[in-house]
């Protein structure tokens, strides 16, 4: 593999490394990066409010500043895809599978088990559980991924840089620096953070097919079974890697938010309707309501929750800084040929609405039917929460297939936008990397995945992302400087001289 550089190989020796310290010492793995985790979330809770906070406040001030008409490519370039294109392309790979899980699993949680504030089942549980689900896959995290794609999109498609997150700190660390050592650094923690994120979700995306298909057809459930469905899943993941952006991914991505359009209206008037509308303008103004007390508090002075903050919110802005390597270089890449303000109205606020909507569509149903007293949704895991809800609603069955068809083709493309992505940031910022370089990051990623399904390591390598997500905070943070010292510069430059 000529193309490949020293990040490749620094990378897979970790990935691999960390993998075998995990499937030797399993306790020992999970007992330390458990501990660290730990330690993160006491000490840097605050700072992780205050960061994705600001960083949501750059991506704001971006769609009304002087920059919000400059192009992420030439001045008469045209958005390499359309607009219905890019948006299933960039959800399948922001939000992906999970989001079919926890639209019914975190309101259920939020309402009945680990409730942020209330009682758990009371009336007030049961009202905020859909705004909290609502904080935590809305505009916060959807910032976090538009501010790496920004920058990476304007370094890359409008100054020509290699399309590297390292390439877009040159302006304050110098080519010098970047080209050696703390560059080549950088760039193997974004690796890392999409290697161990991604495969992280690919075992546990198997699990839940594998719970989905056992609660439907009776399929065994077992590490054998999981192993089939992850080698399937490989080989039309790497297959579509293979295939390109344009054509394999583009087409999945318009395929799945098709799909997943079409279970979400049959779930909107097959389950309680009216319930389902009222819930959702109820939490959606409870989310608007709340929305600075809710990016803020840290319930510093209540022990029980605080333990609800860390576990839940700092775990998922973690979570989100942790994937932004991996999804904000996606969607940089399809990004070319877009304004500022287009881009940041097109992430930020489009997903957001669609991710409540799902919410408060299977949310709804699920808490109506636990608030009536028809079923414990709140007793089943998370992989079958969703199909438990459906079979009390009519069409059950047949939404339950769209449902494991909507899994199986998310889990399929956020598998190769990742081996897509693992390519680009091993071969210098190639925008199409070598084949063999894909289907080798293809493989490893399934790999990881299978050794975390023999060993039950998911908790261990989840931890490790969300210790890797610290410093990658930093260089997020960085990175926005830098665009701002960049962009300056290039208006000054670009500015017409008065006559």
């Amino acid at each position: 593999m000529k193309k490949v550089t020293s990040v490749f190989w620094i990378s897979l020796v970790l990935c691999l490394g960390m993998v075998v310290w995990g499937l030797v010492s399993p306790t020992t793995f999970n007992g330390y990066t458990g501990y660290l985790t730990a330690v993160i979330s006491d000490v840097f809770g605050w700072y992780y409010l205050i960061t994705v906070f600001v960083i949501l406040a750059f991506c704001i001030y971006m769609i009304f500043s002087k920059y919000a008409n400059i192009k992420l490519g030439k001045a008469d370039e045209d958005p390499e895809f359309s607009l219905p294109t890019w948006f299933a392309m960039l959800f399948s790979a922001g939000m992906g599978m999970g989001l079919v899980f926890w639209t019914t699993a975190e309101p259920i949680s939020h309402a009945f088990t680990s409730t942020p504030r209330s009682e758990p089942g009371s009336q007030e549980a049961i009202s905020e559980a859909l705004q909290f689900s609502f904080f935590h896959w809305g505009v916060h995290a959807w910032a976090v991924y538009g501010i790496v794609a920004l920058v990476l999109a304007y370094f890359k498609f409008h100054n020509g840089a290699p399309g590297l997150i390292s390439a877009t700190l040159v302006p304050l660390f110098g080519e010098k620096a970047m080209a050696g050592t703390p560059g080549k650094l950088i760039d193997i923690l974004a690796v890392f953070a999409t290697v161990v994120g991604v495969a992280s979700t690919l075992g546990f995306g198997t699990a839940q097919l594998n719970e989905g298909m056992s609660f439907l057809f009776g399929t065994p459930n077992t590490f054998t079974f999981q192993l089939l469905i992850l080698a399937i899943s490989t080989v039309l993941y790497v297959g579509s890697a293979w295939s390109g952006i344009g054509k394999g991914i583009k087409h999945l991505s318009n395929i799945n938010m098709a799909v997943a359009v079409v279970l979400l209206l049959m779930m909107l008037f097959a389950g309680p309707t009216l319930y389902i509308l009222n819930s959702f303008t109820d939490a959606f103004g409870g989310y608007l309501n709340n929305f600075f007390n809710m990016s803020f508090n840290l319930e510093s002075q209540n022990p029980e929750k605080r333990a609800w903050v860390n576990s839940w919110t700092i775990f998922y802005w973690a979570w989100w800084v942790s994937w932004a390597p991996f999804v904000g270089i996606f969607i940089a890449r399809i990004s070319r040929g877009r304004t500022i303000k287009e881009f940041m109205i097109g992430v930020l606020f489009a997903p957001s609405l669609v991710c409540f909507i799902f919410f408060a569509v299977f949310g709804a149903s699920a808490l109506n039917l636990e608030q009536n007293g028809v079923a414990k949704i709140s007793e089943y895991s998370i992989e079958t929460a969703t199909f438990g809800m459906l079979q009390h609603y009519p069409f059950g069955t047949l939404m339950a297939f769209f449902t494991l068809f909507v899994i199986a083709i998310f889990f399929i493309t956020s598998a190769d936008s990742a081996t897509f992505v693992l390519g680009m940031q091993t071969t210098g910022g190639l925008l199409n990397p070598p084949n063999l370089v894909k289907i080798t990051w293809g493989f490893i990623q399934a790999a990881v995945a299978a050794i975390v399904l023999y060993t039950g390591g998911t908790q261990g390598l989840q931890n490790a992302l969300i210790i890797a997500a610290l410093p990658f905070s930093l260089v997020i943070l960085l990175m926005g400087v830098s665009f701002f010292k960049t962009i300056q510069k290039d208006l000054l430059v670009n500015k017409p001289k008065r006559t």
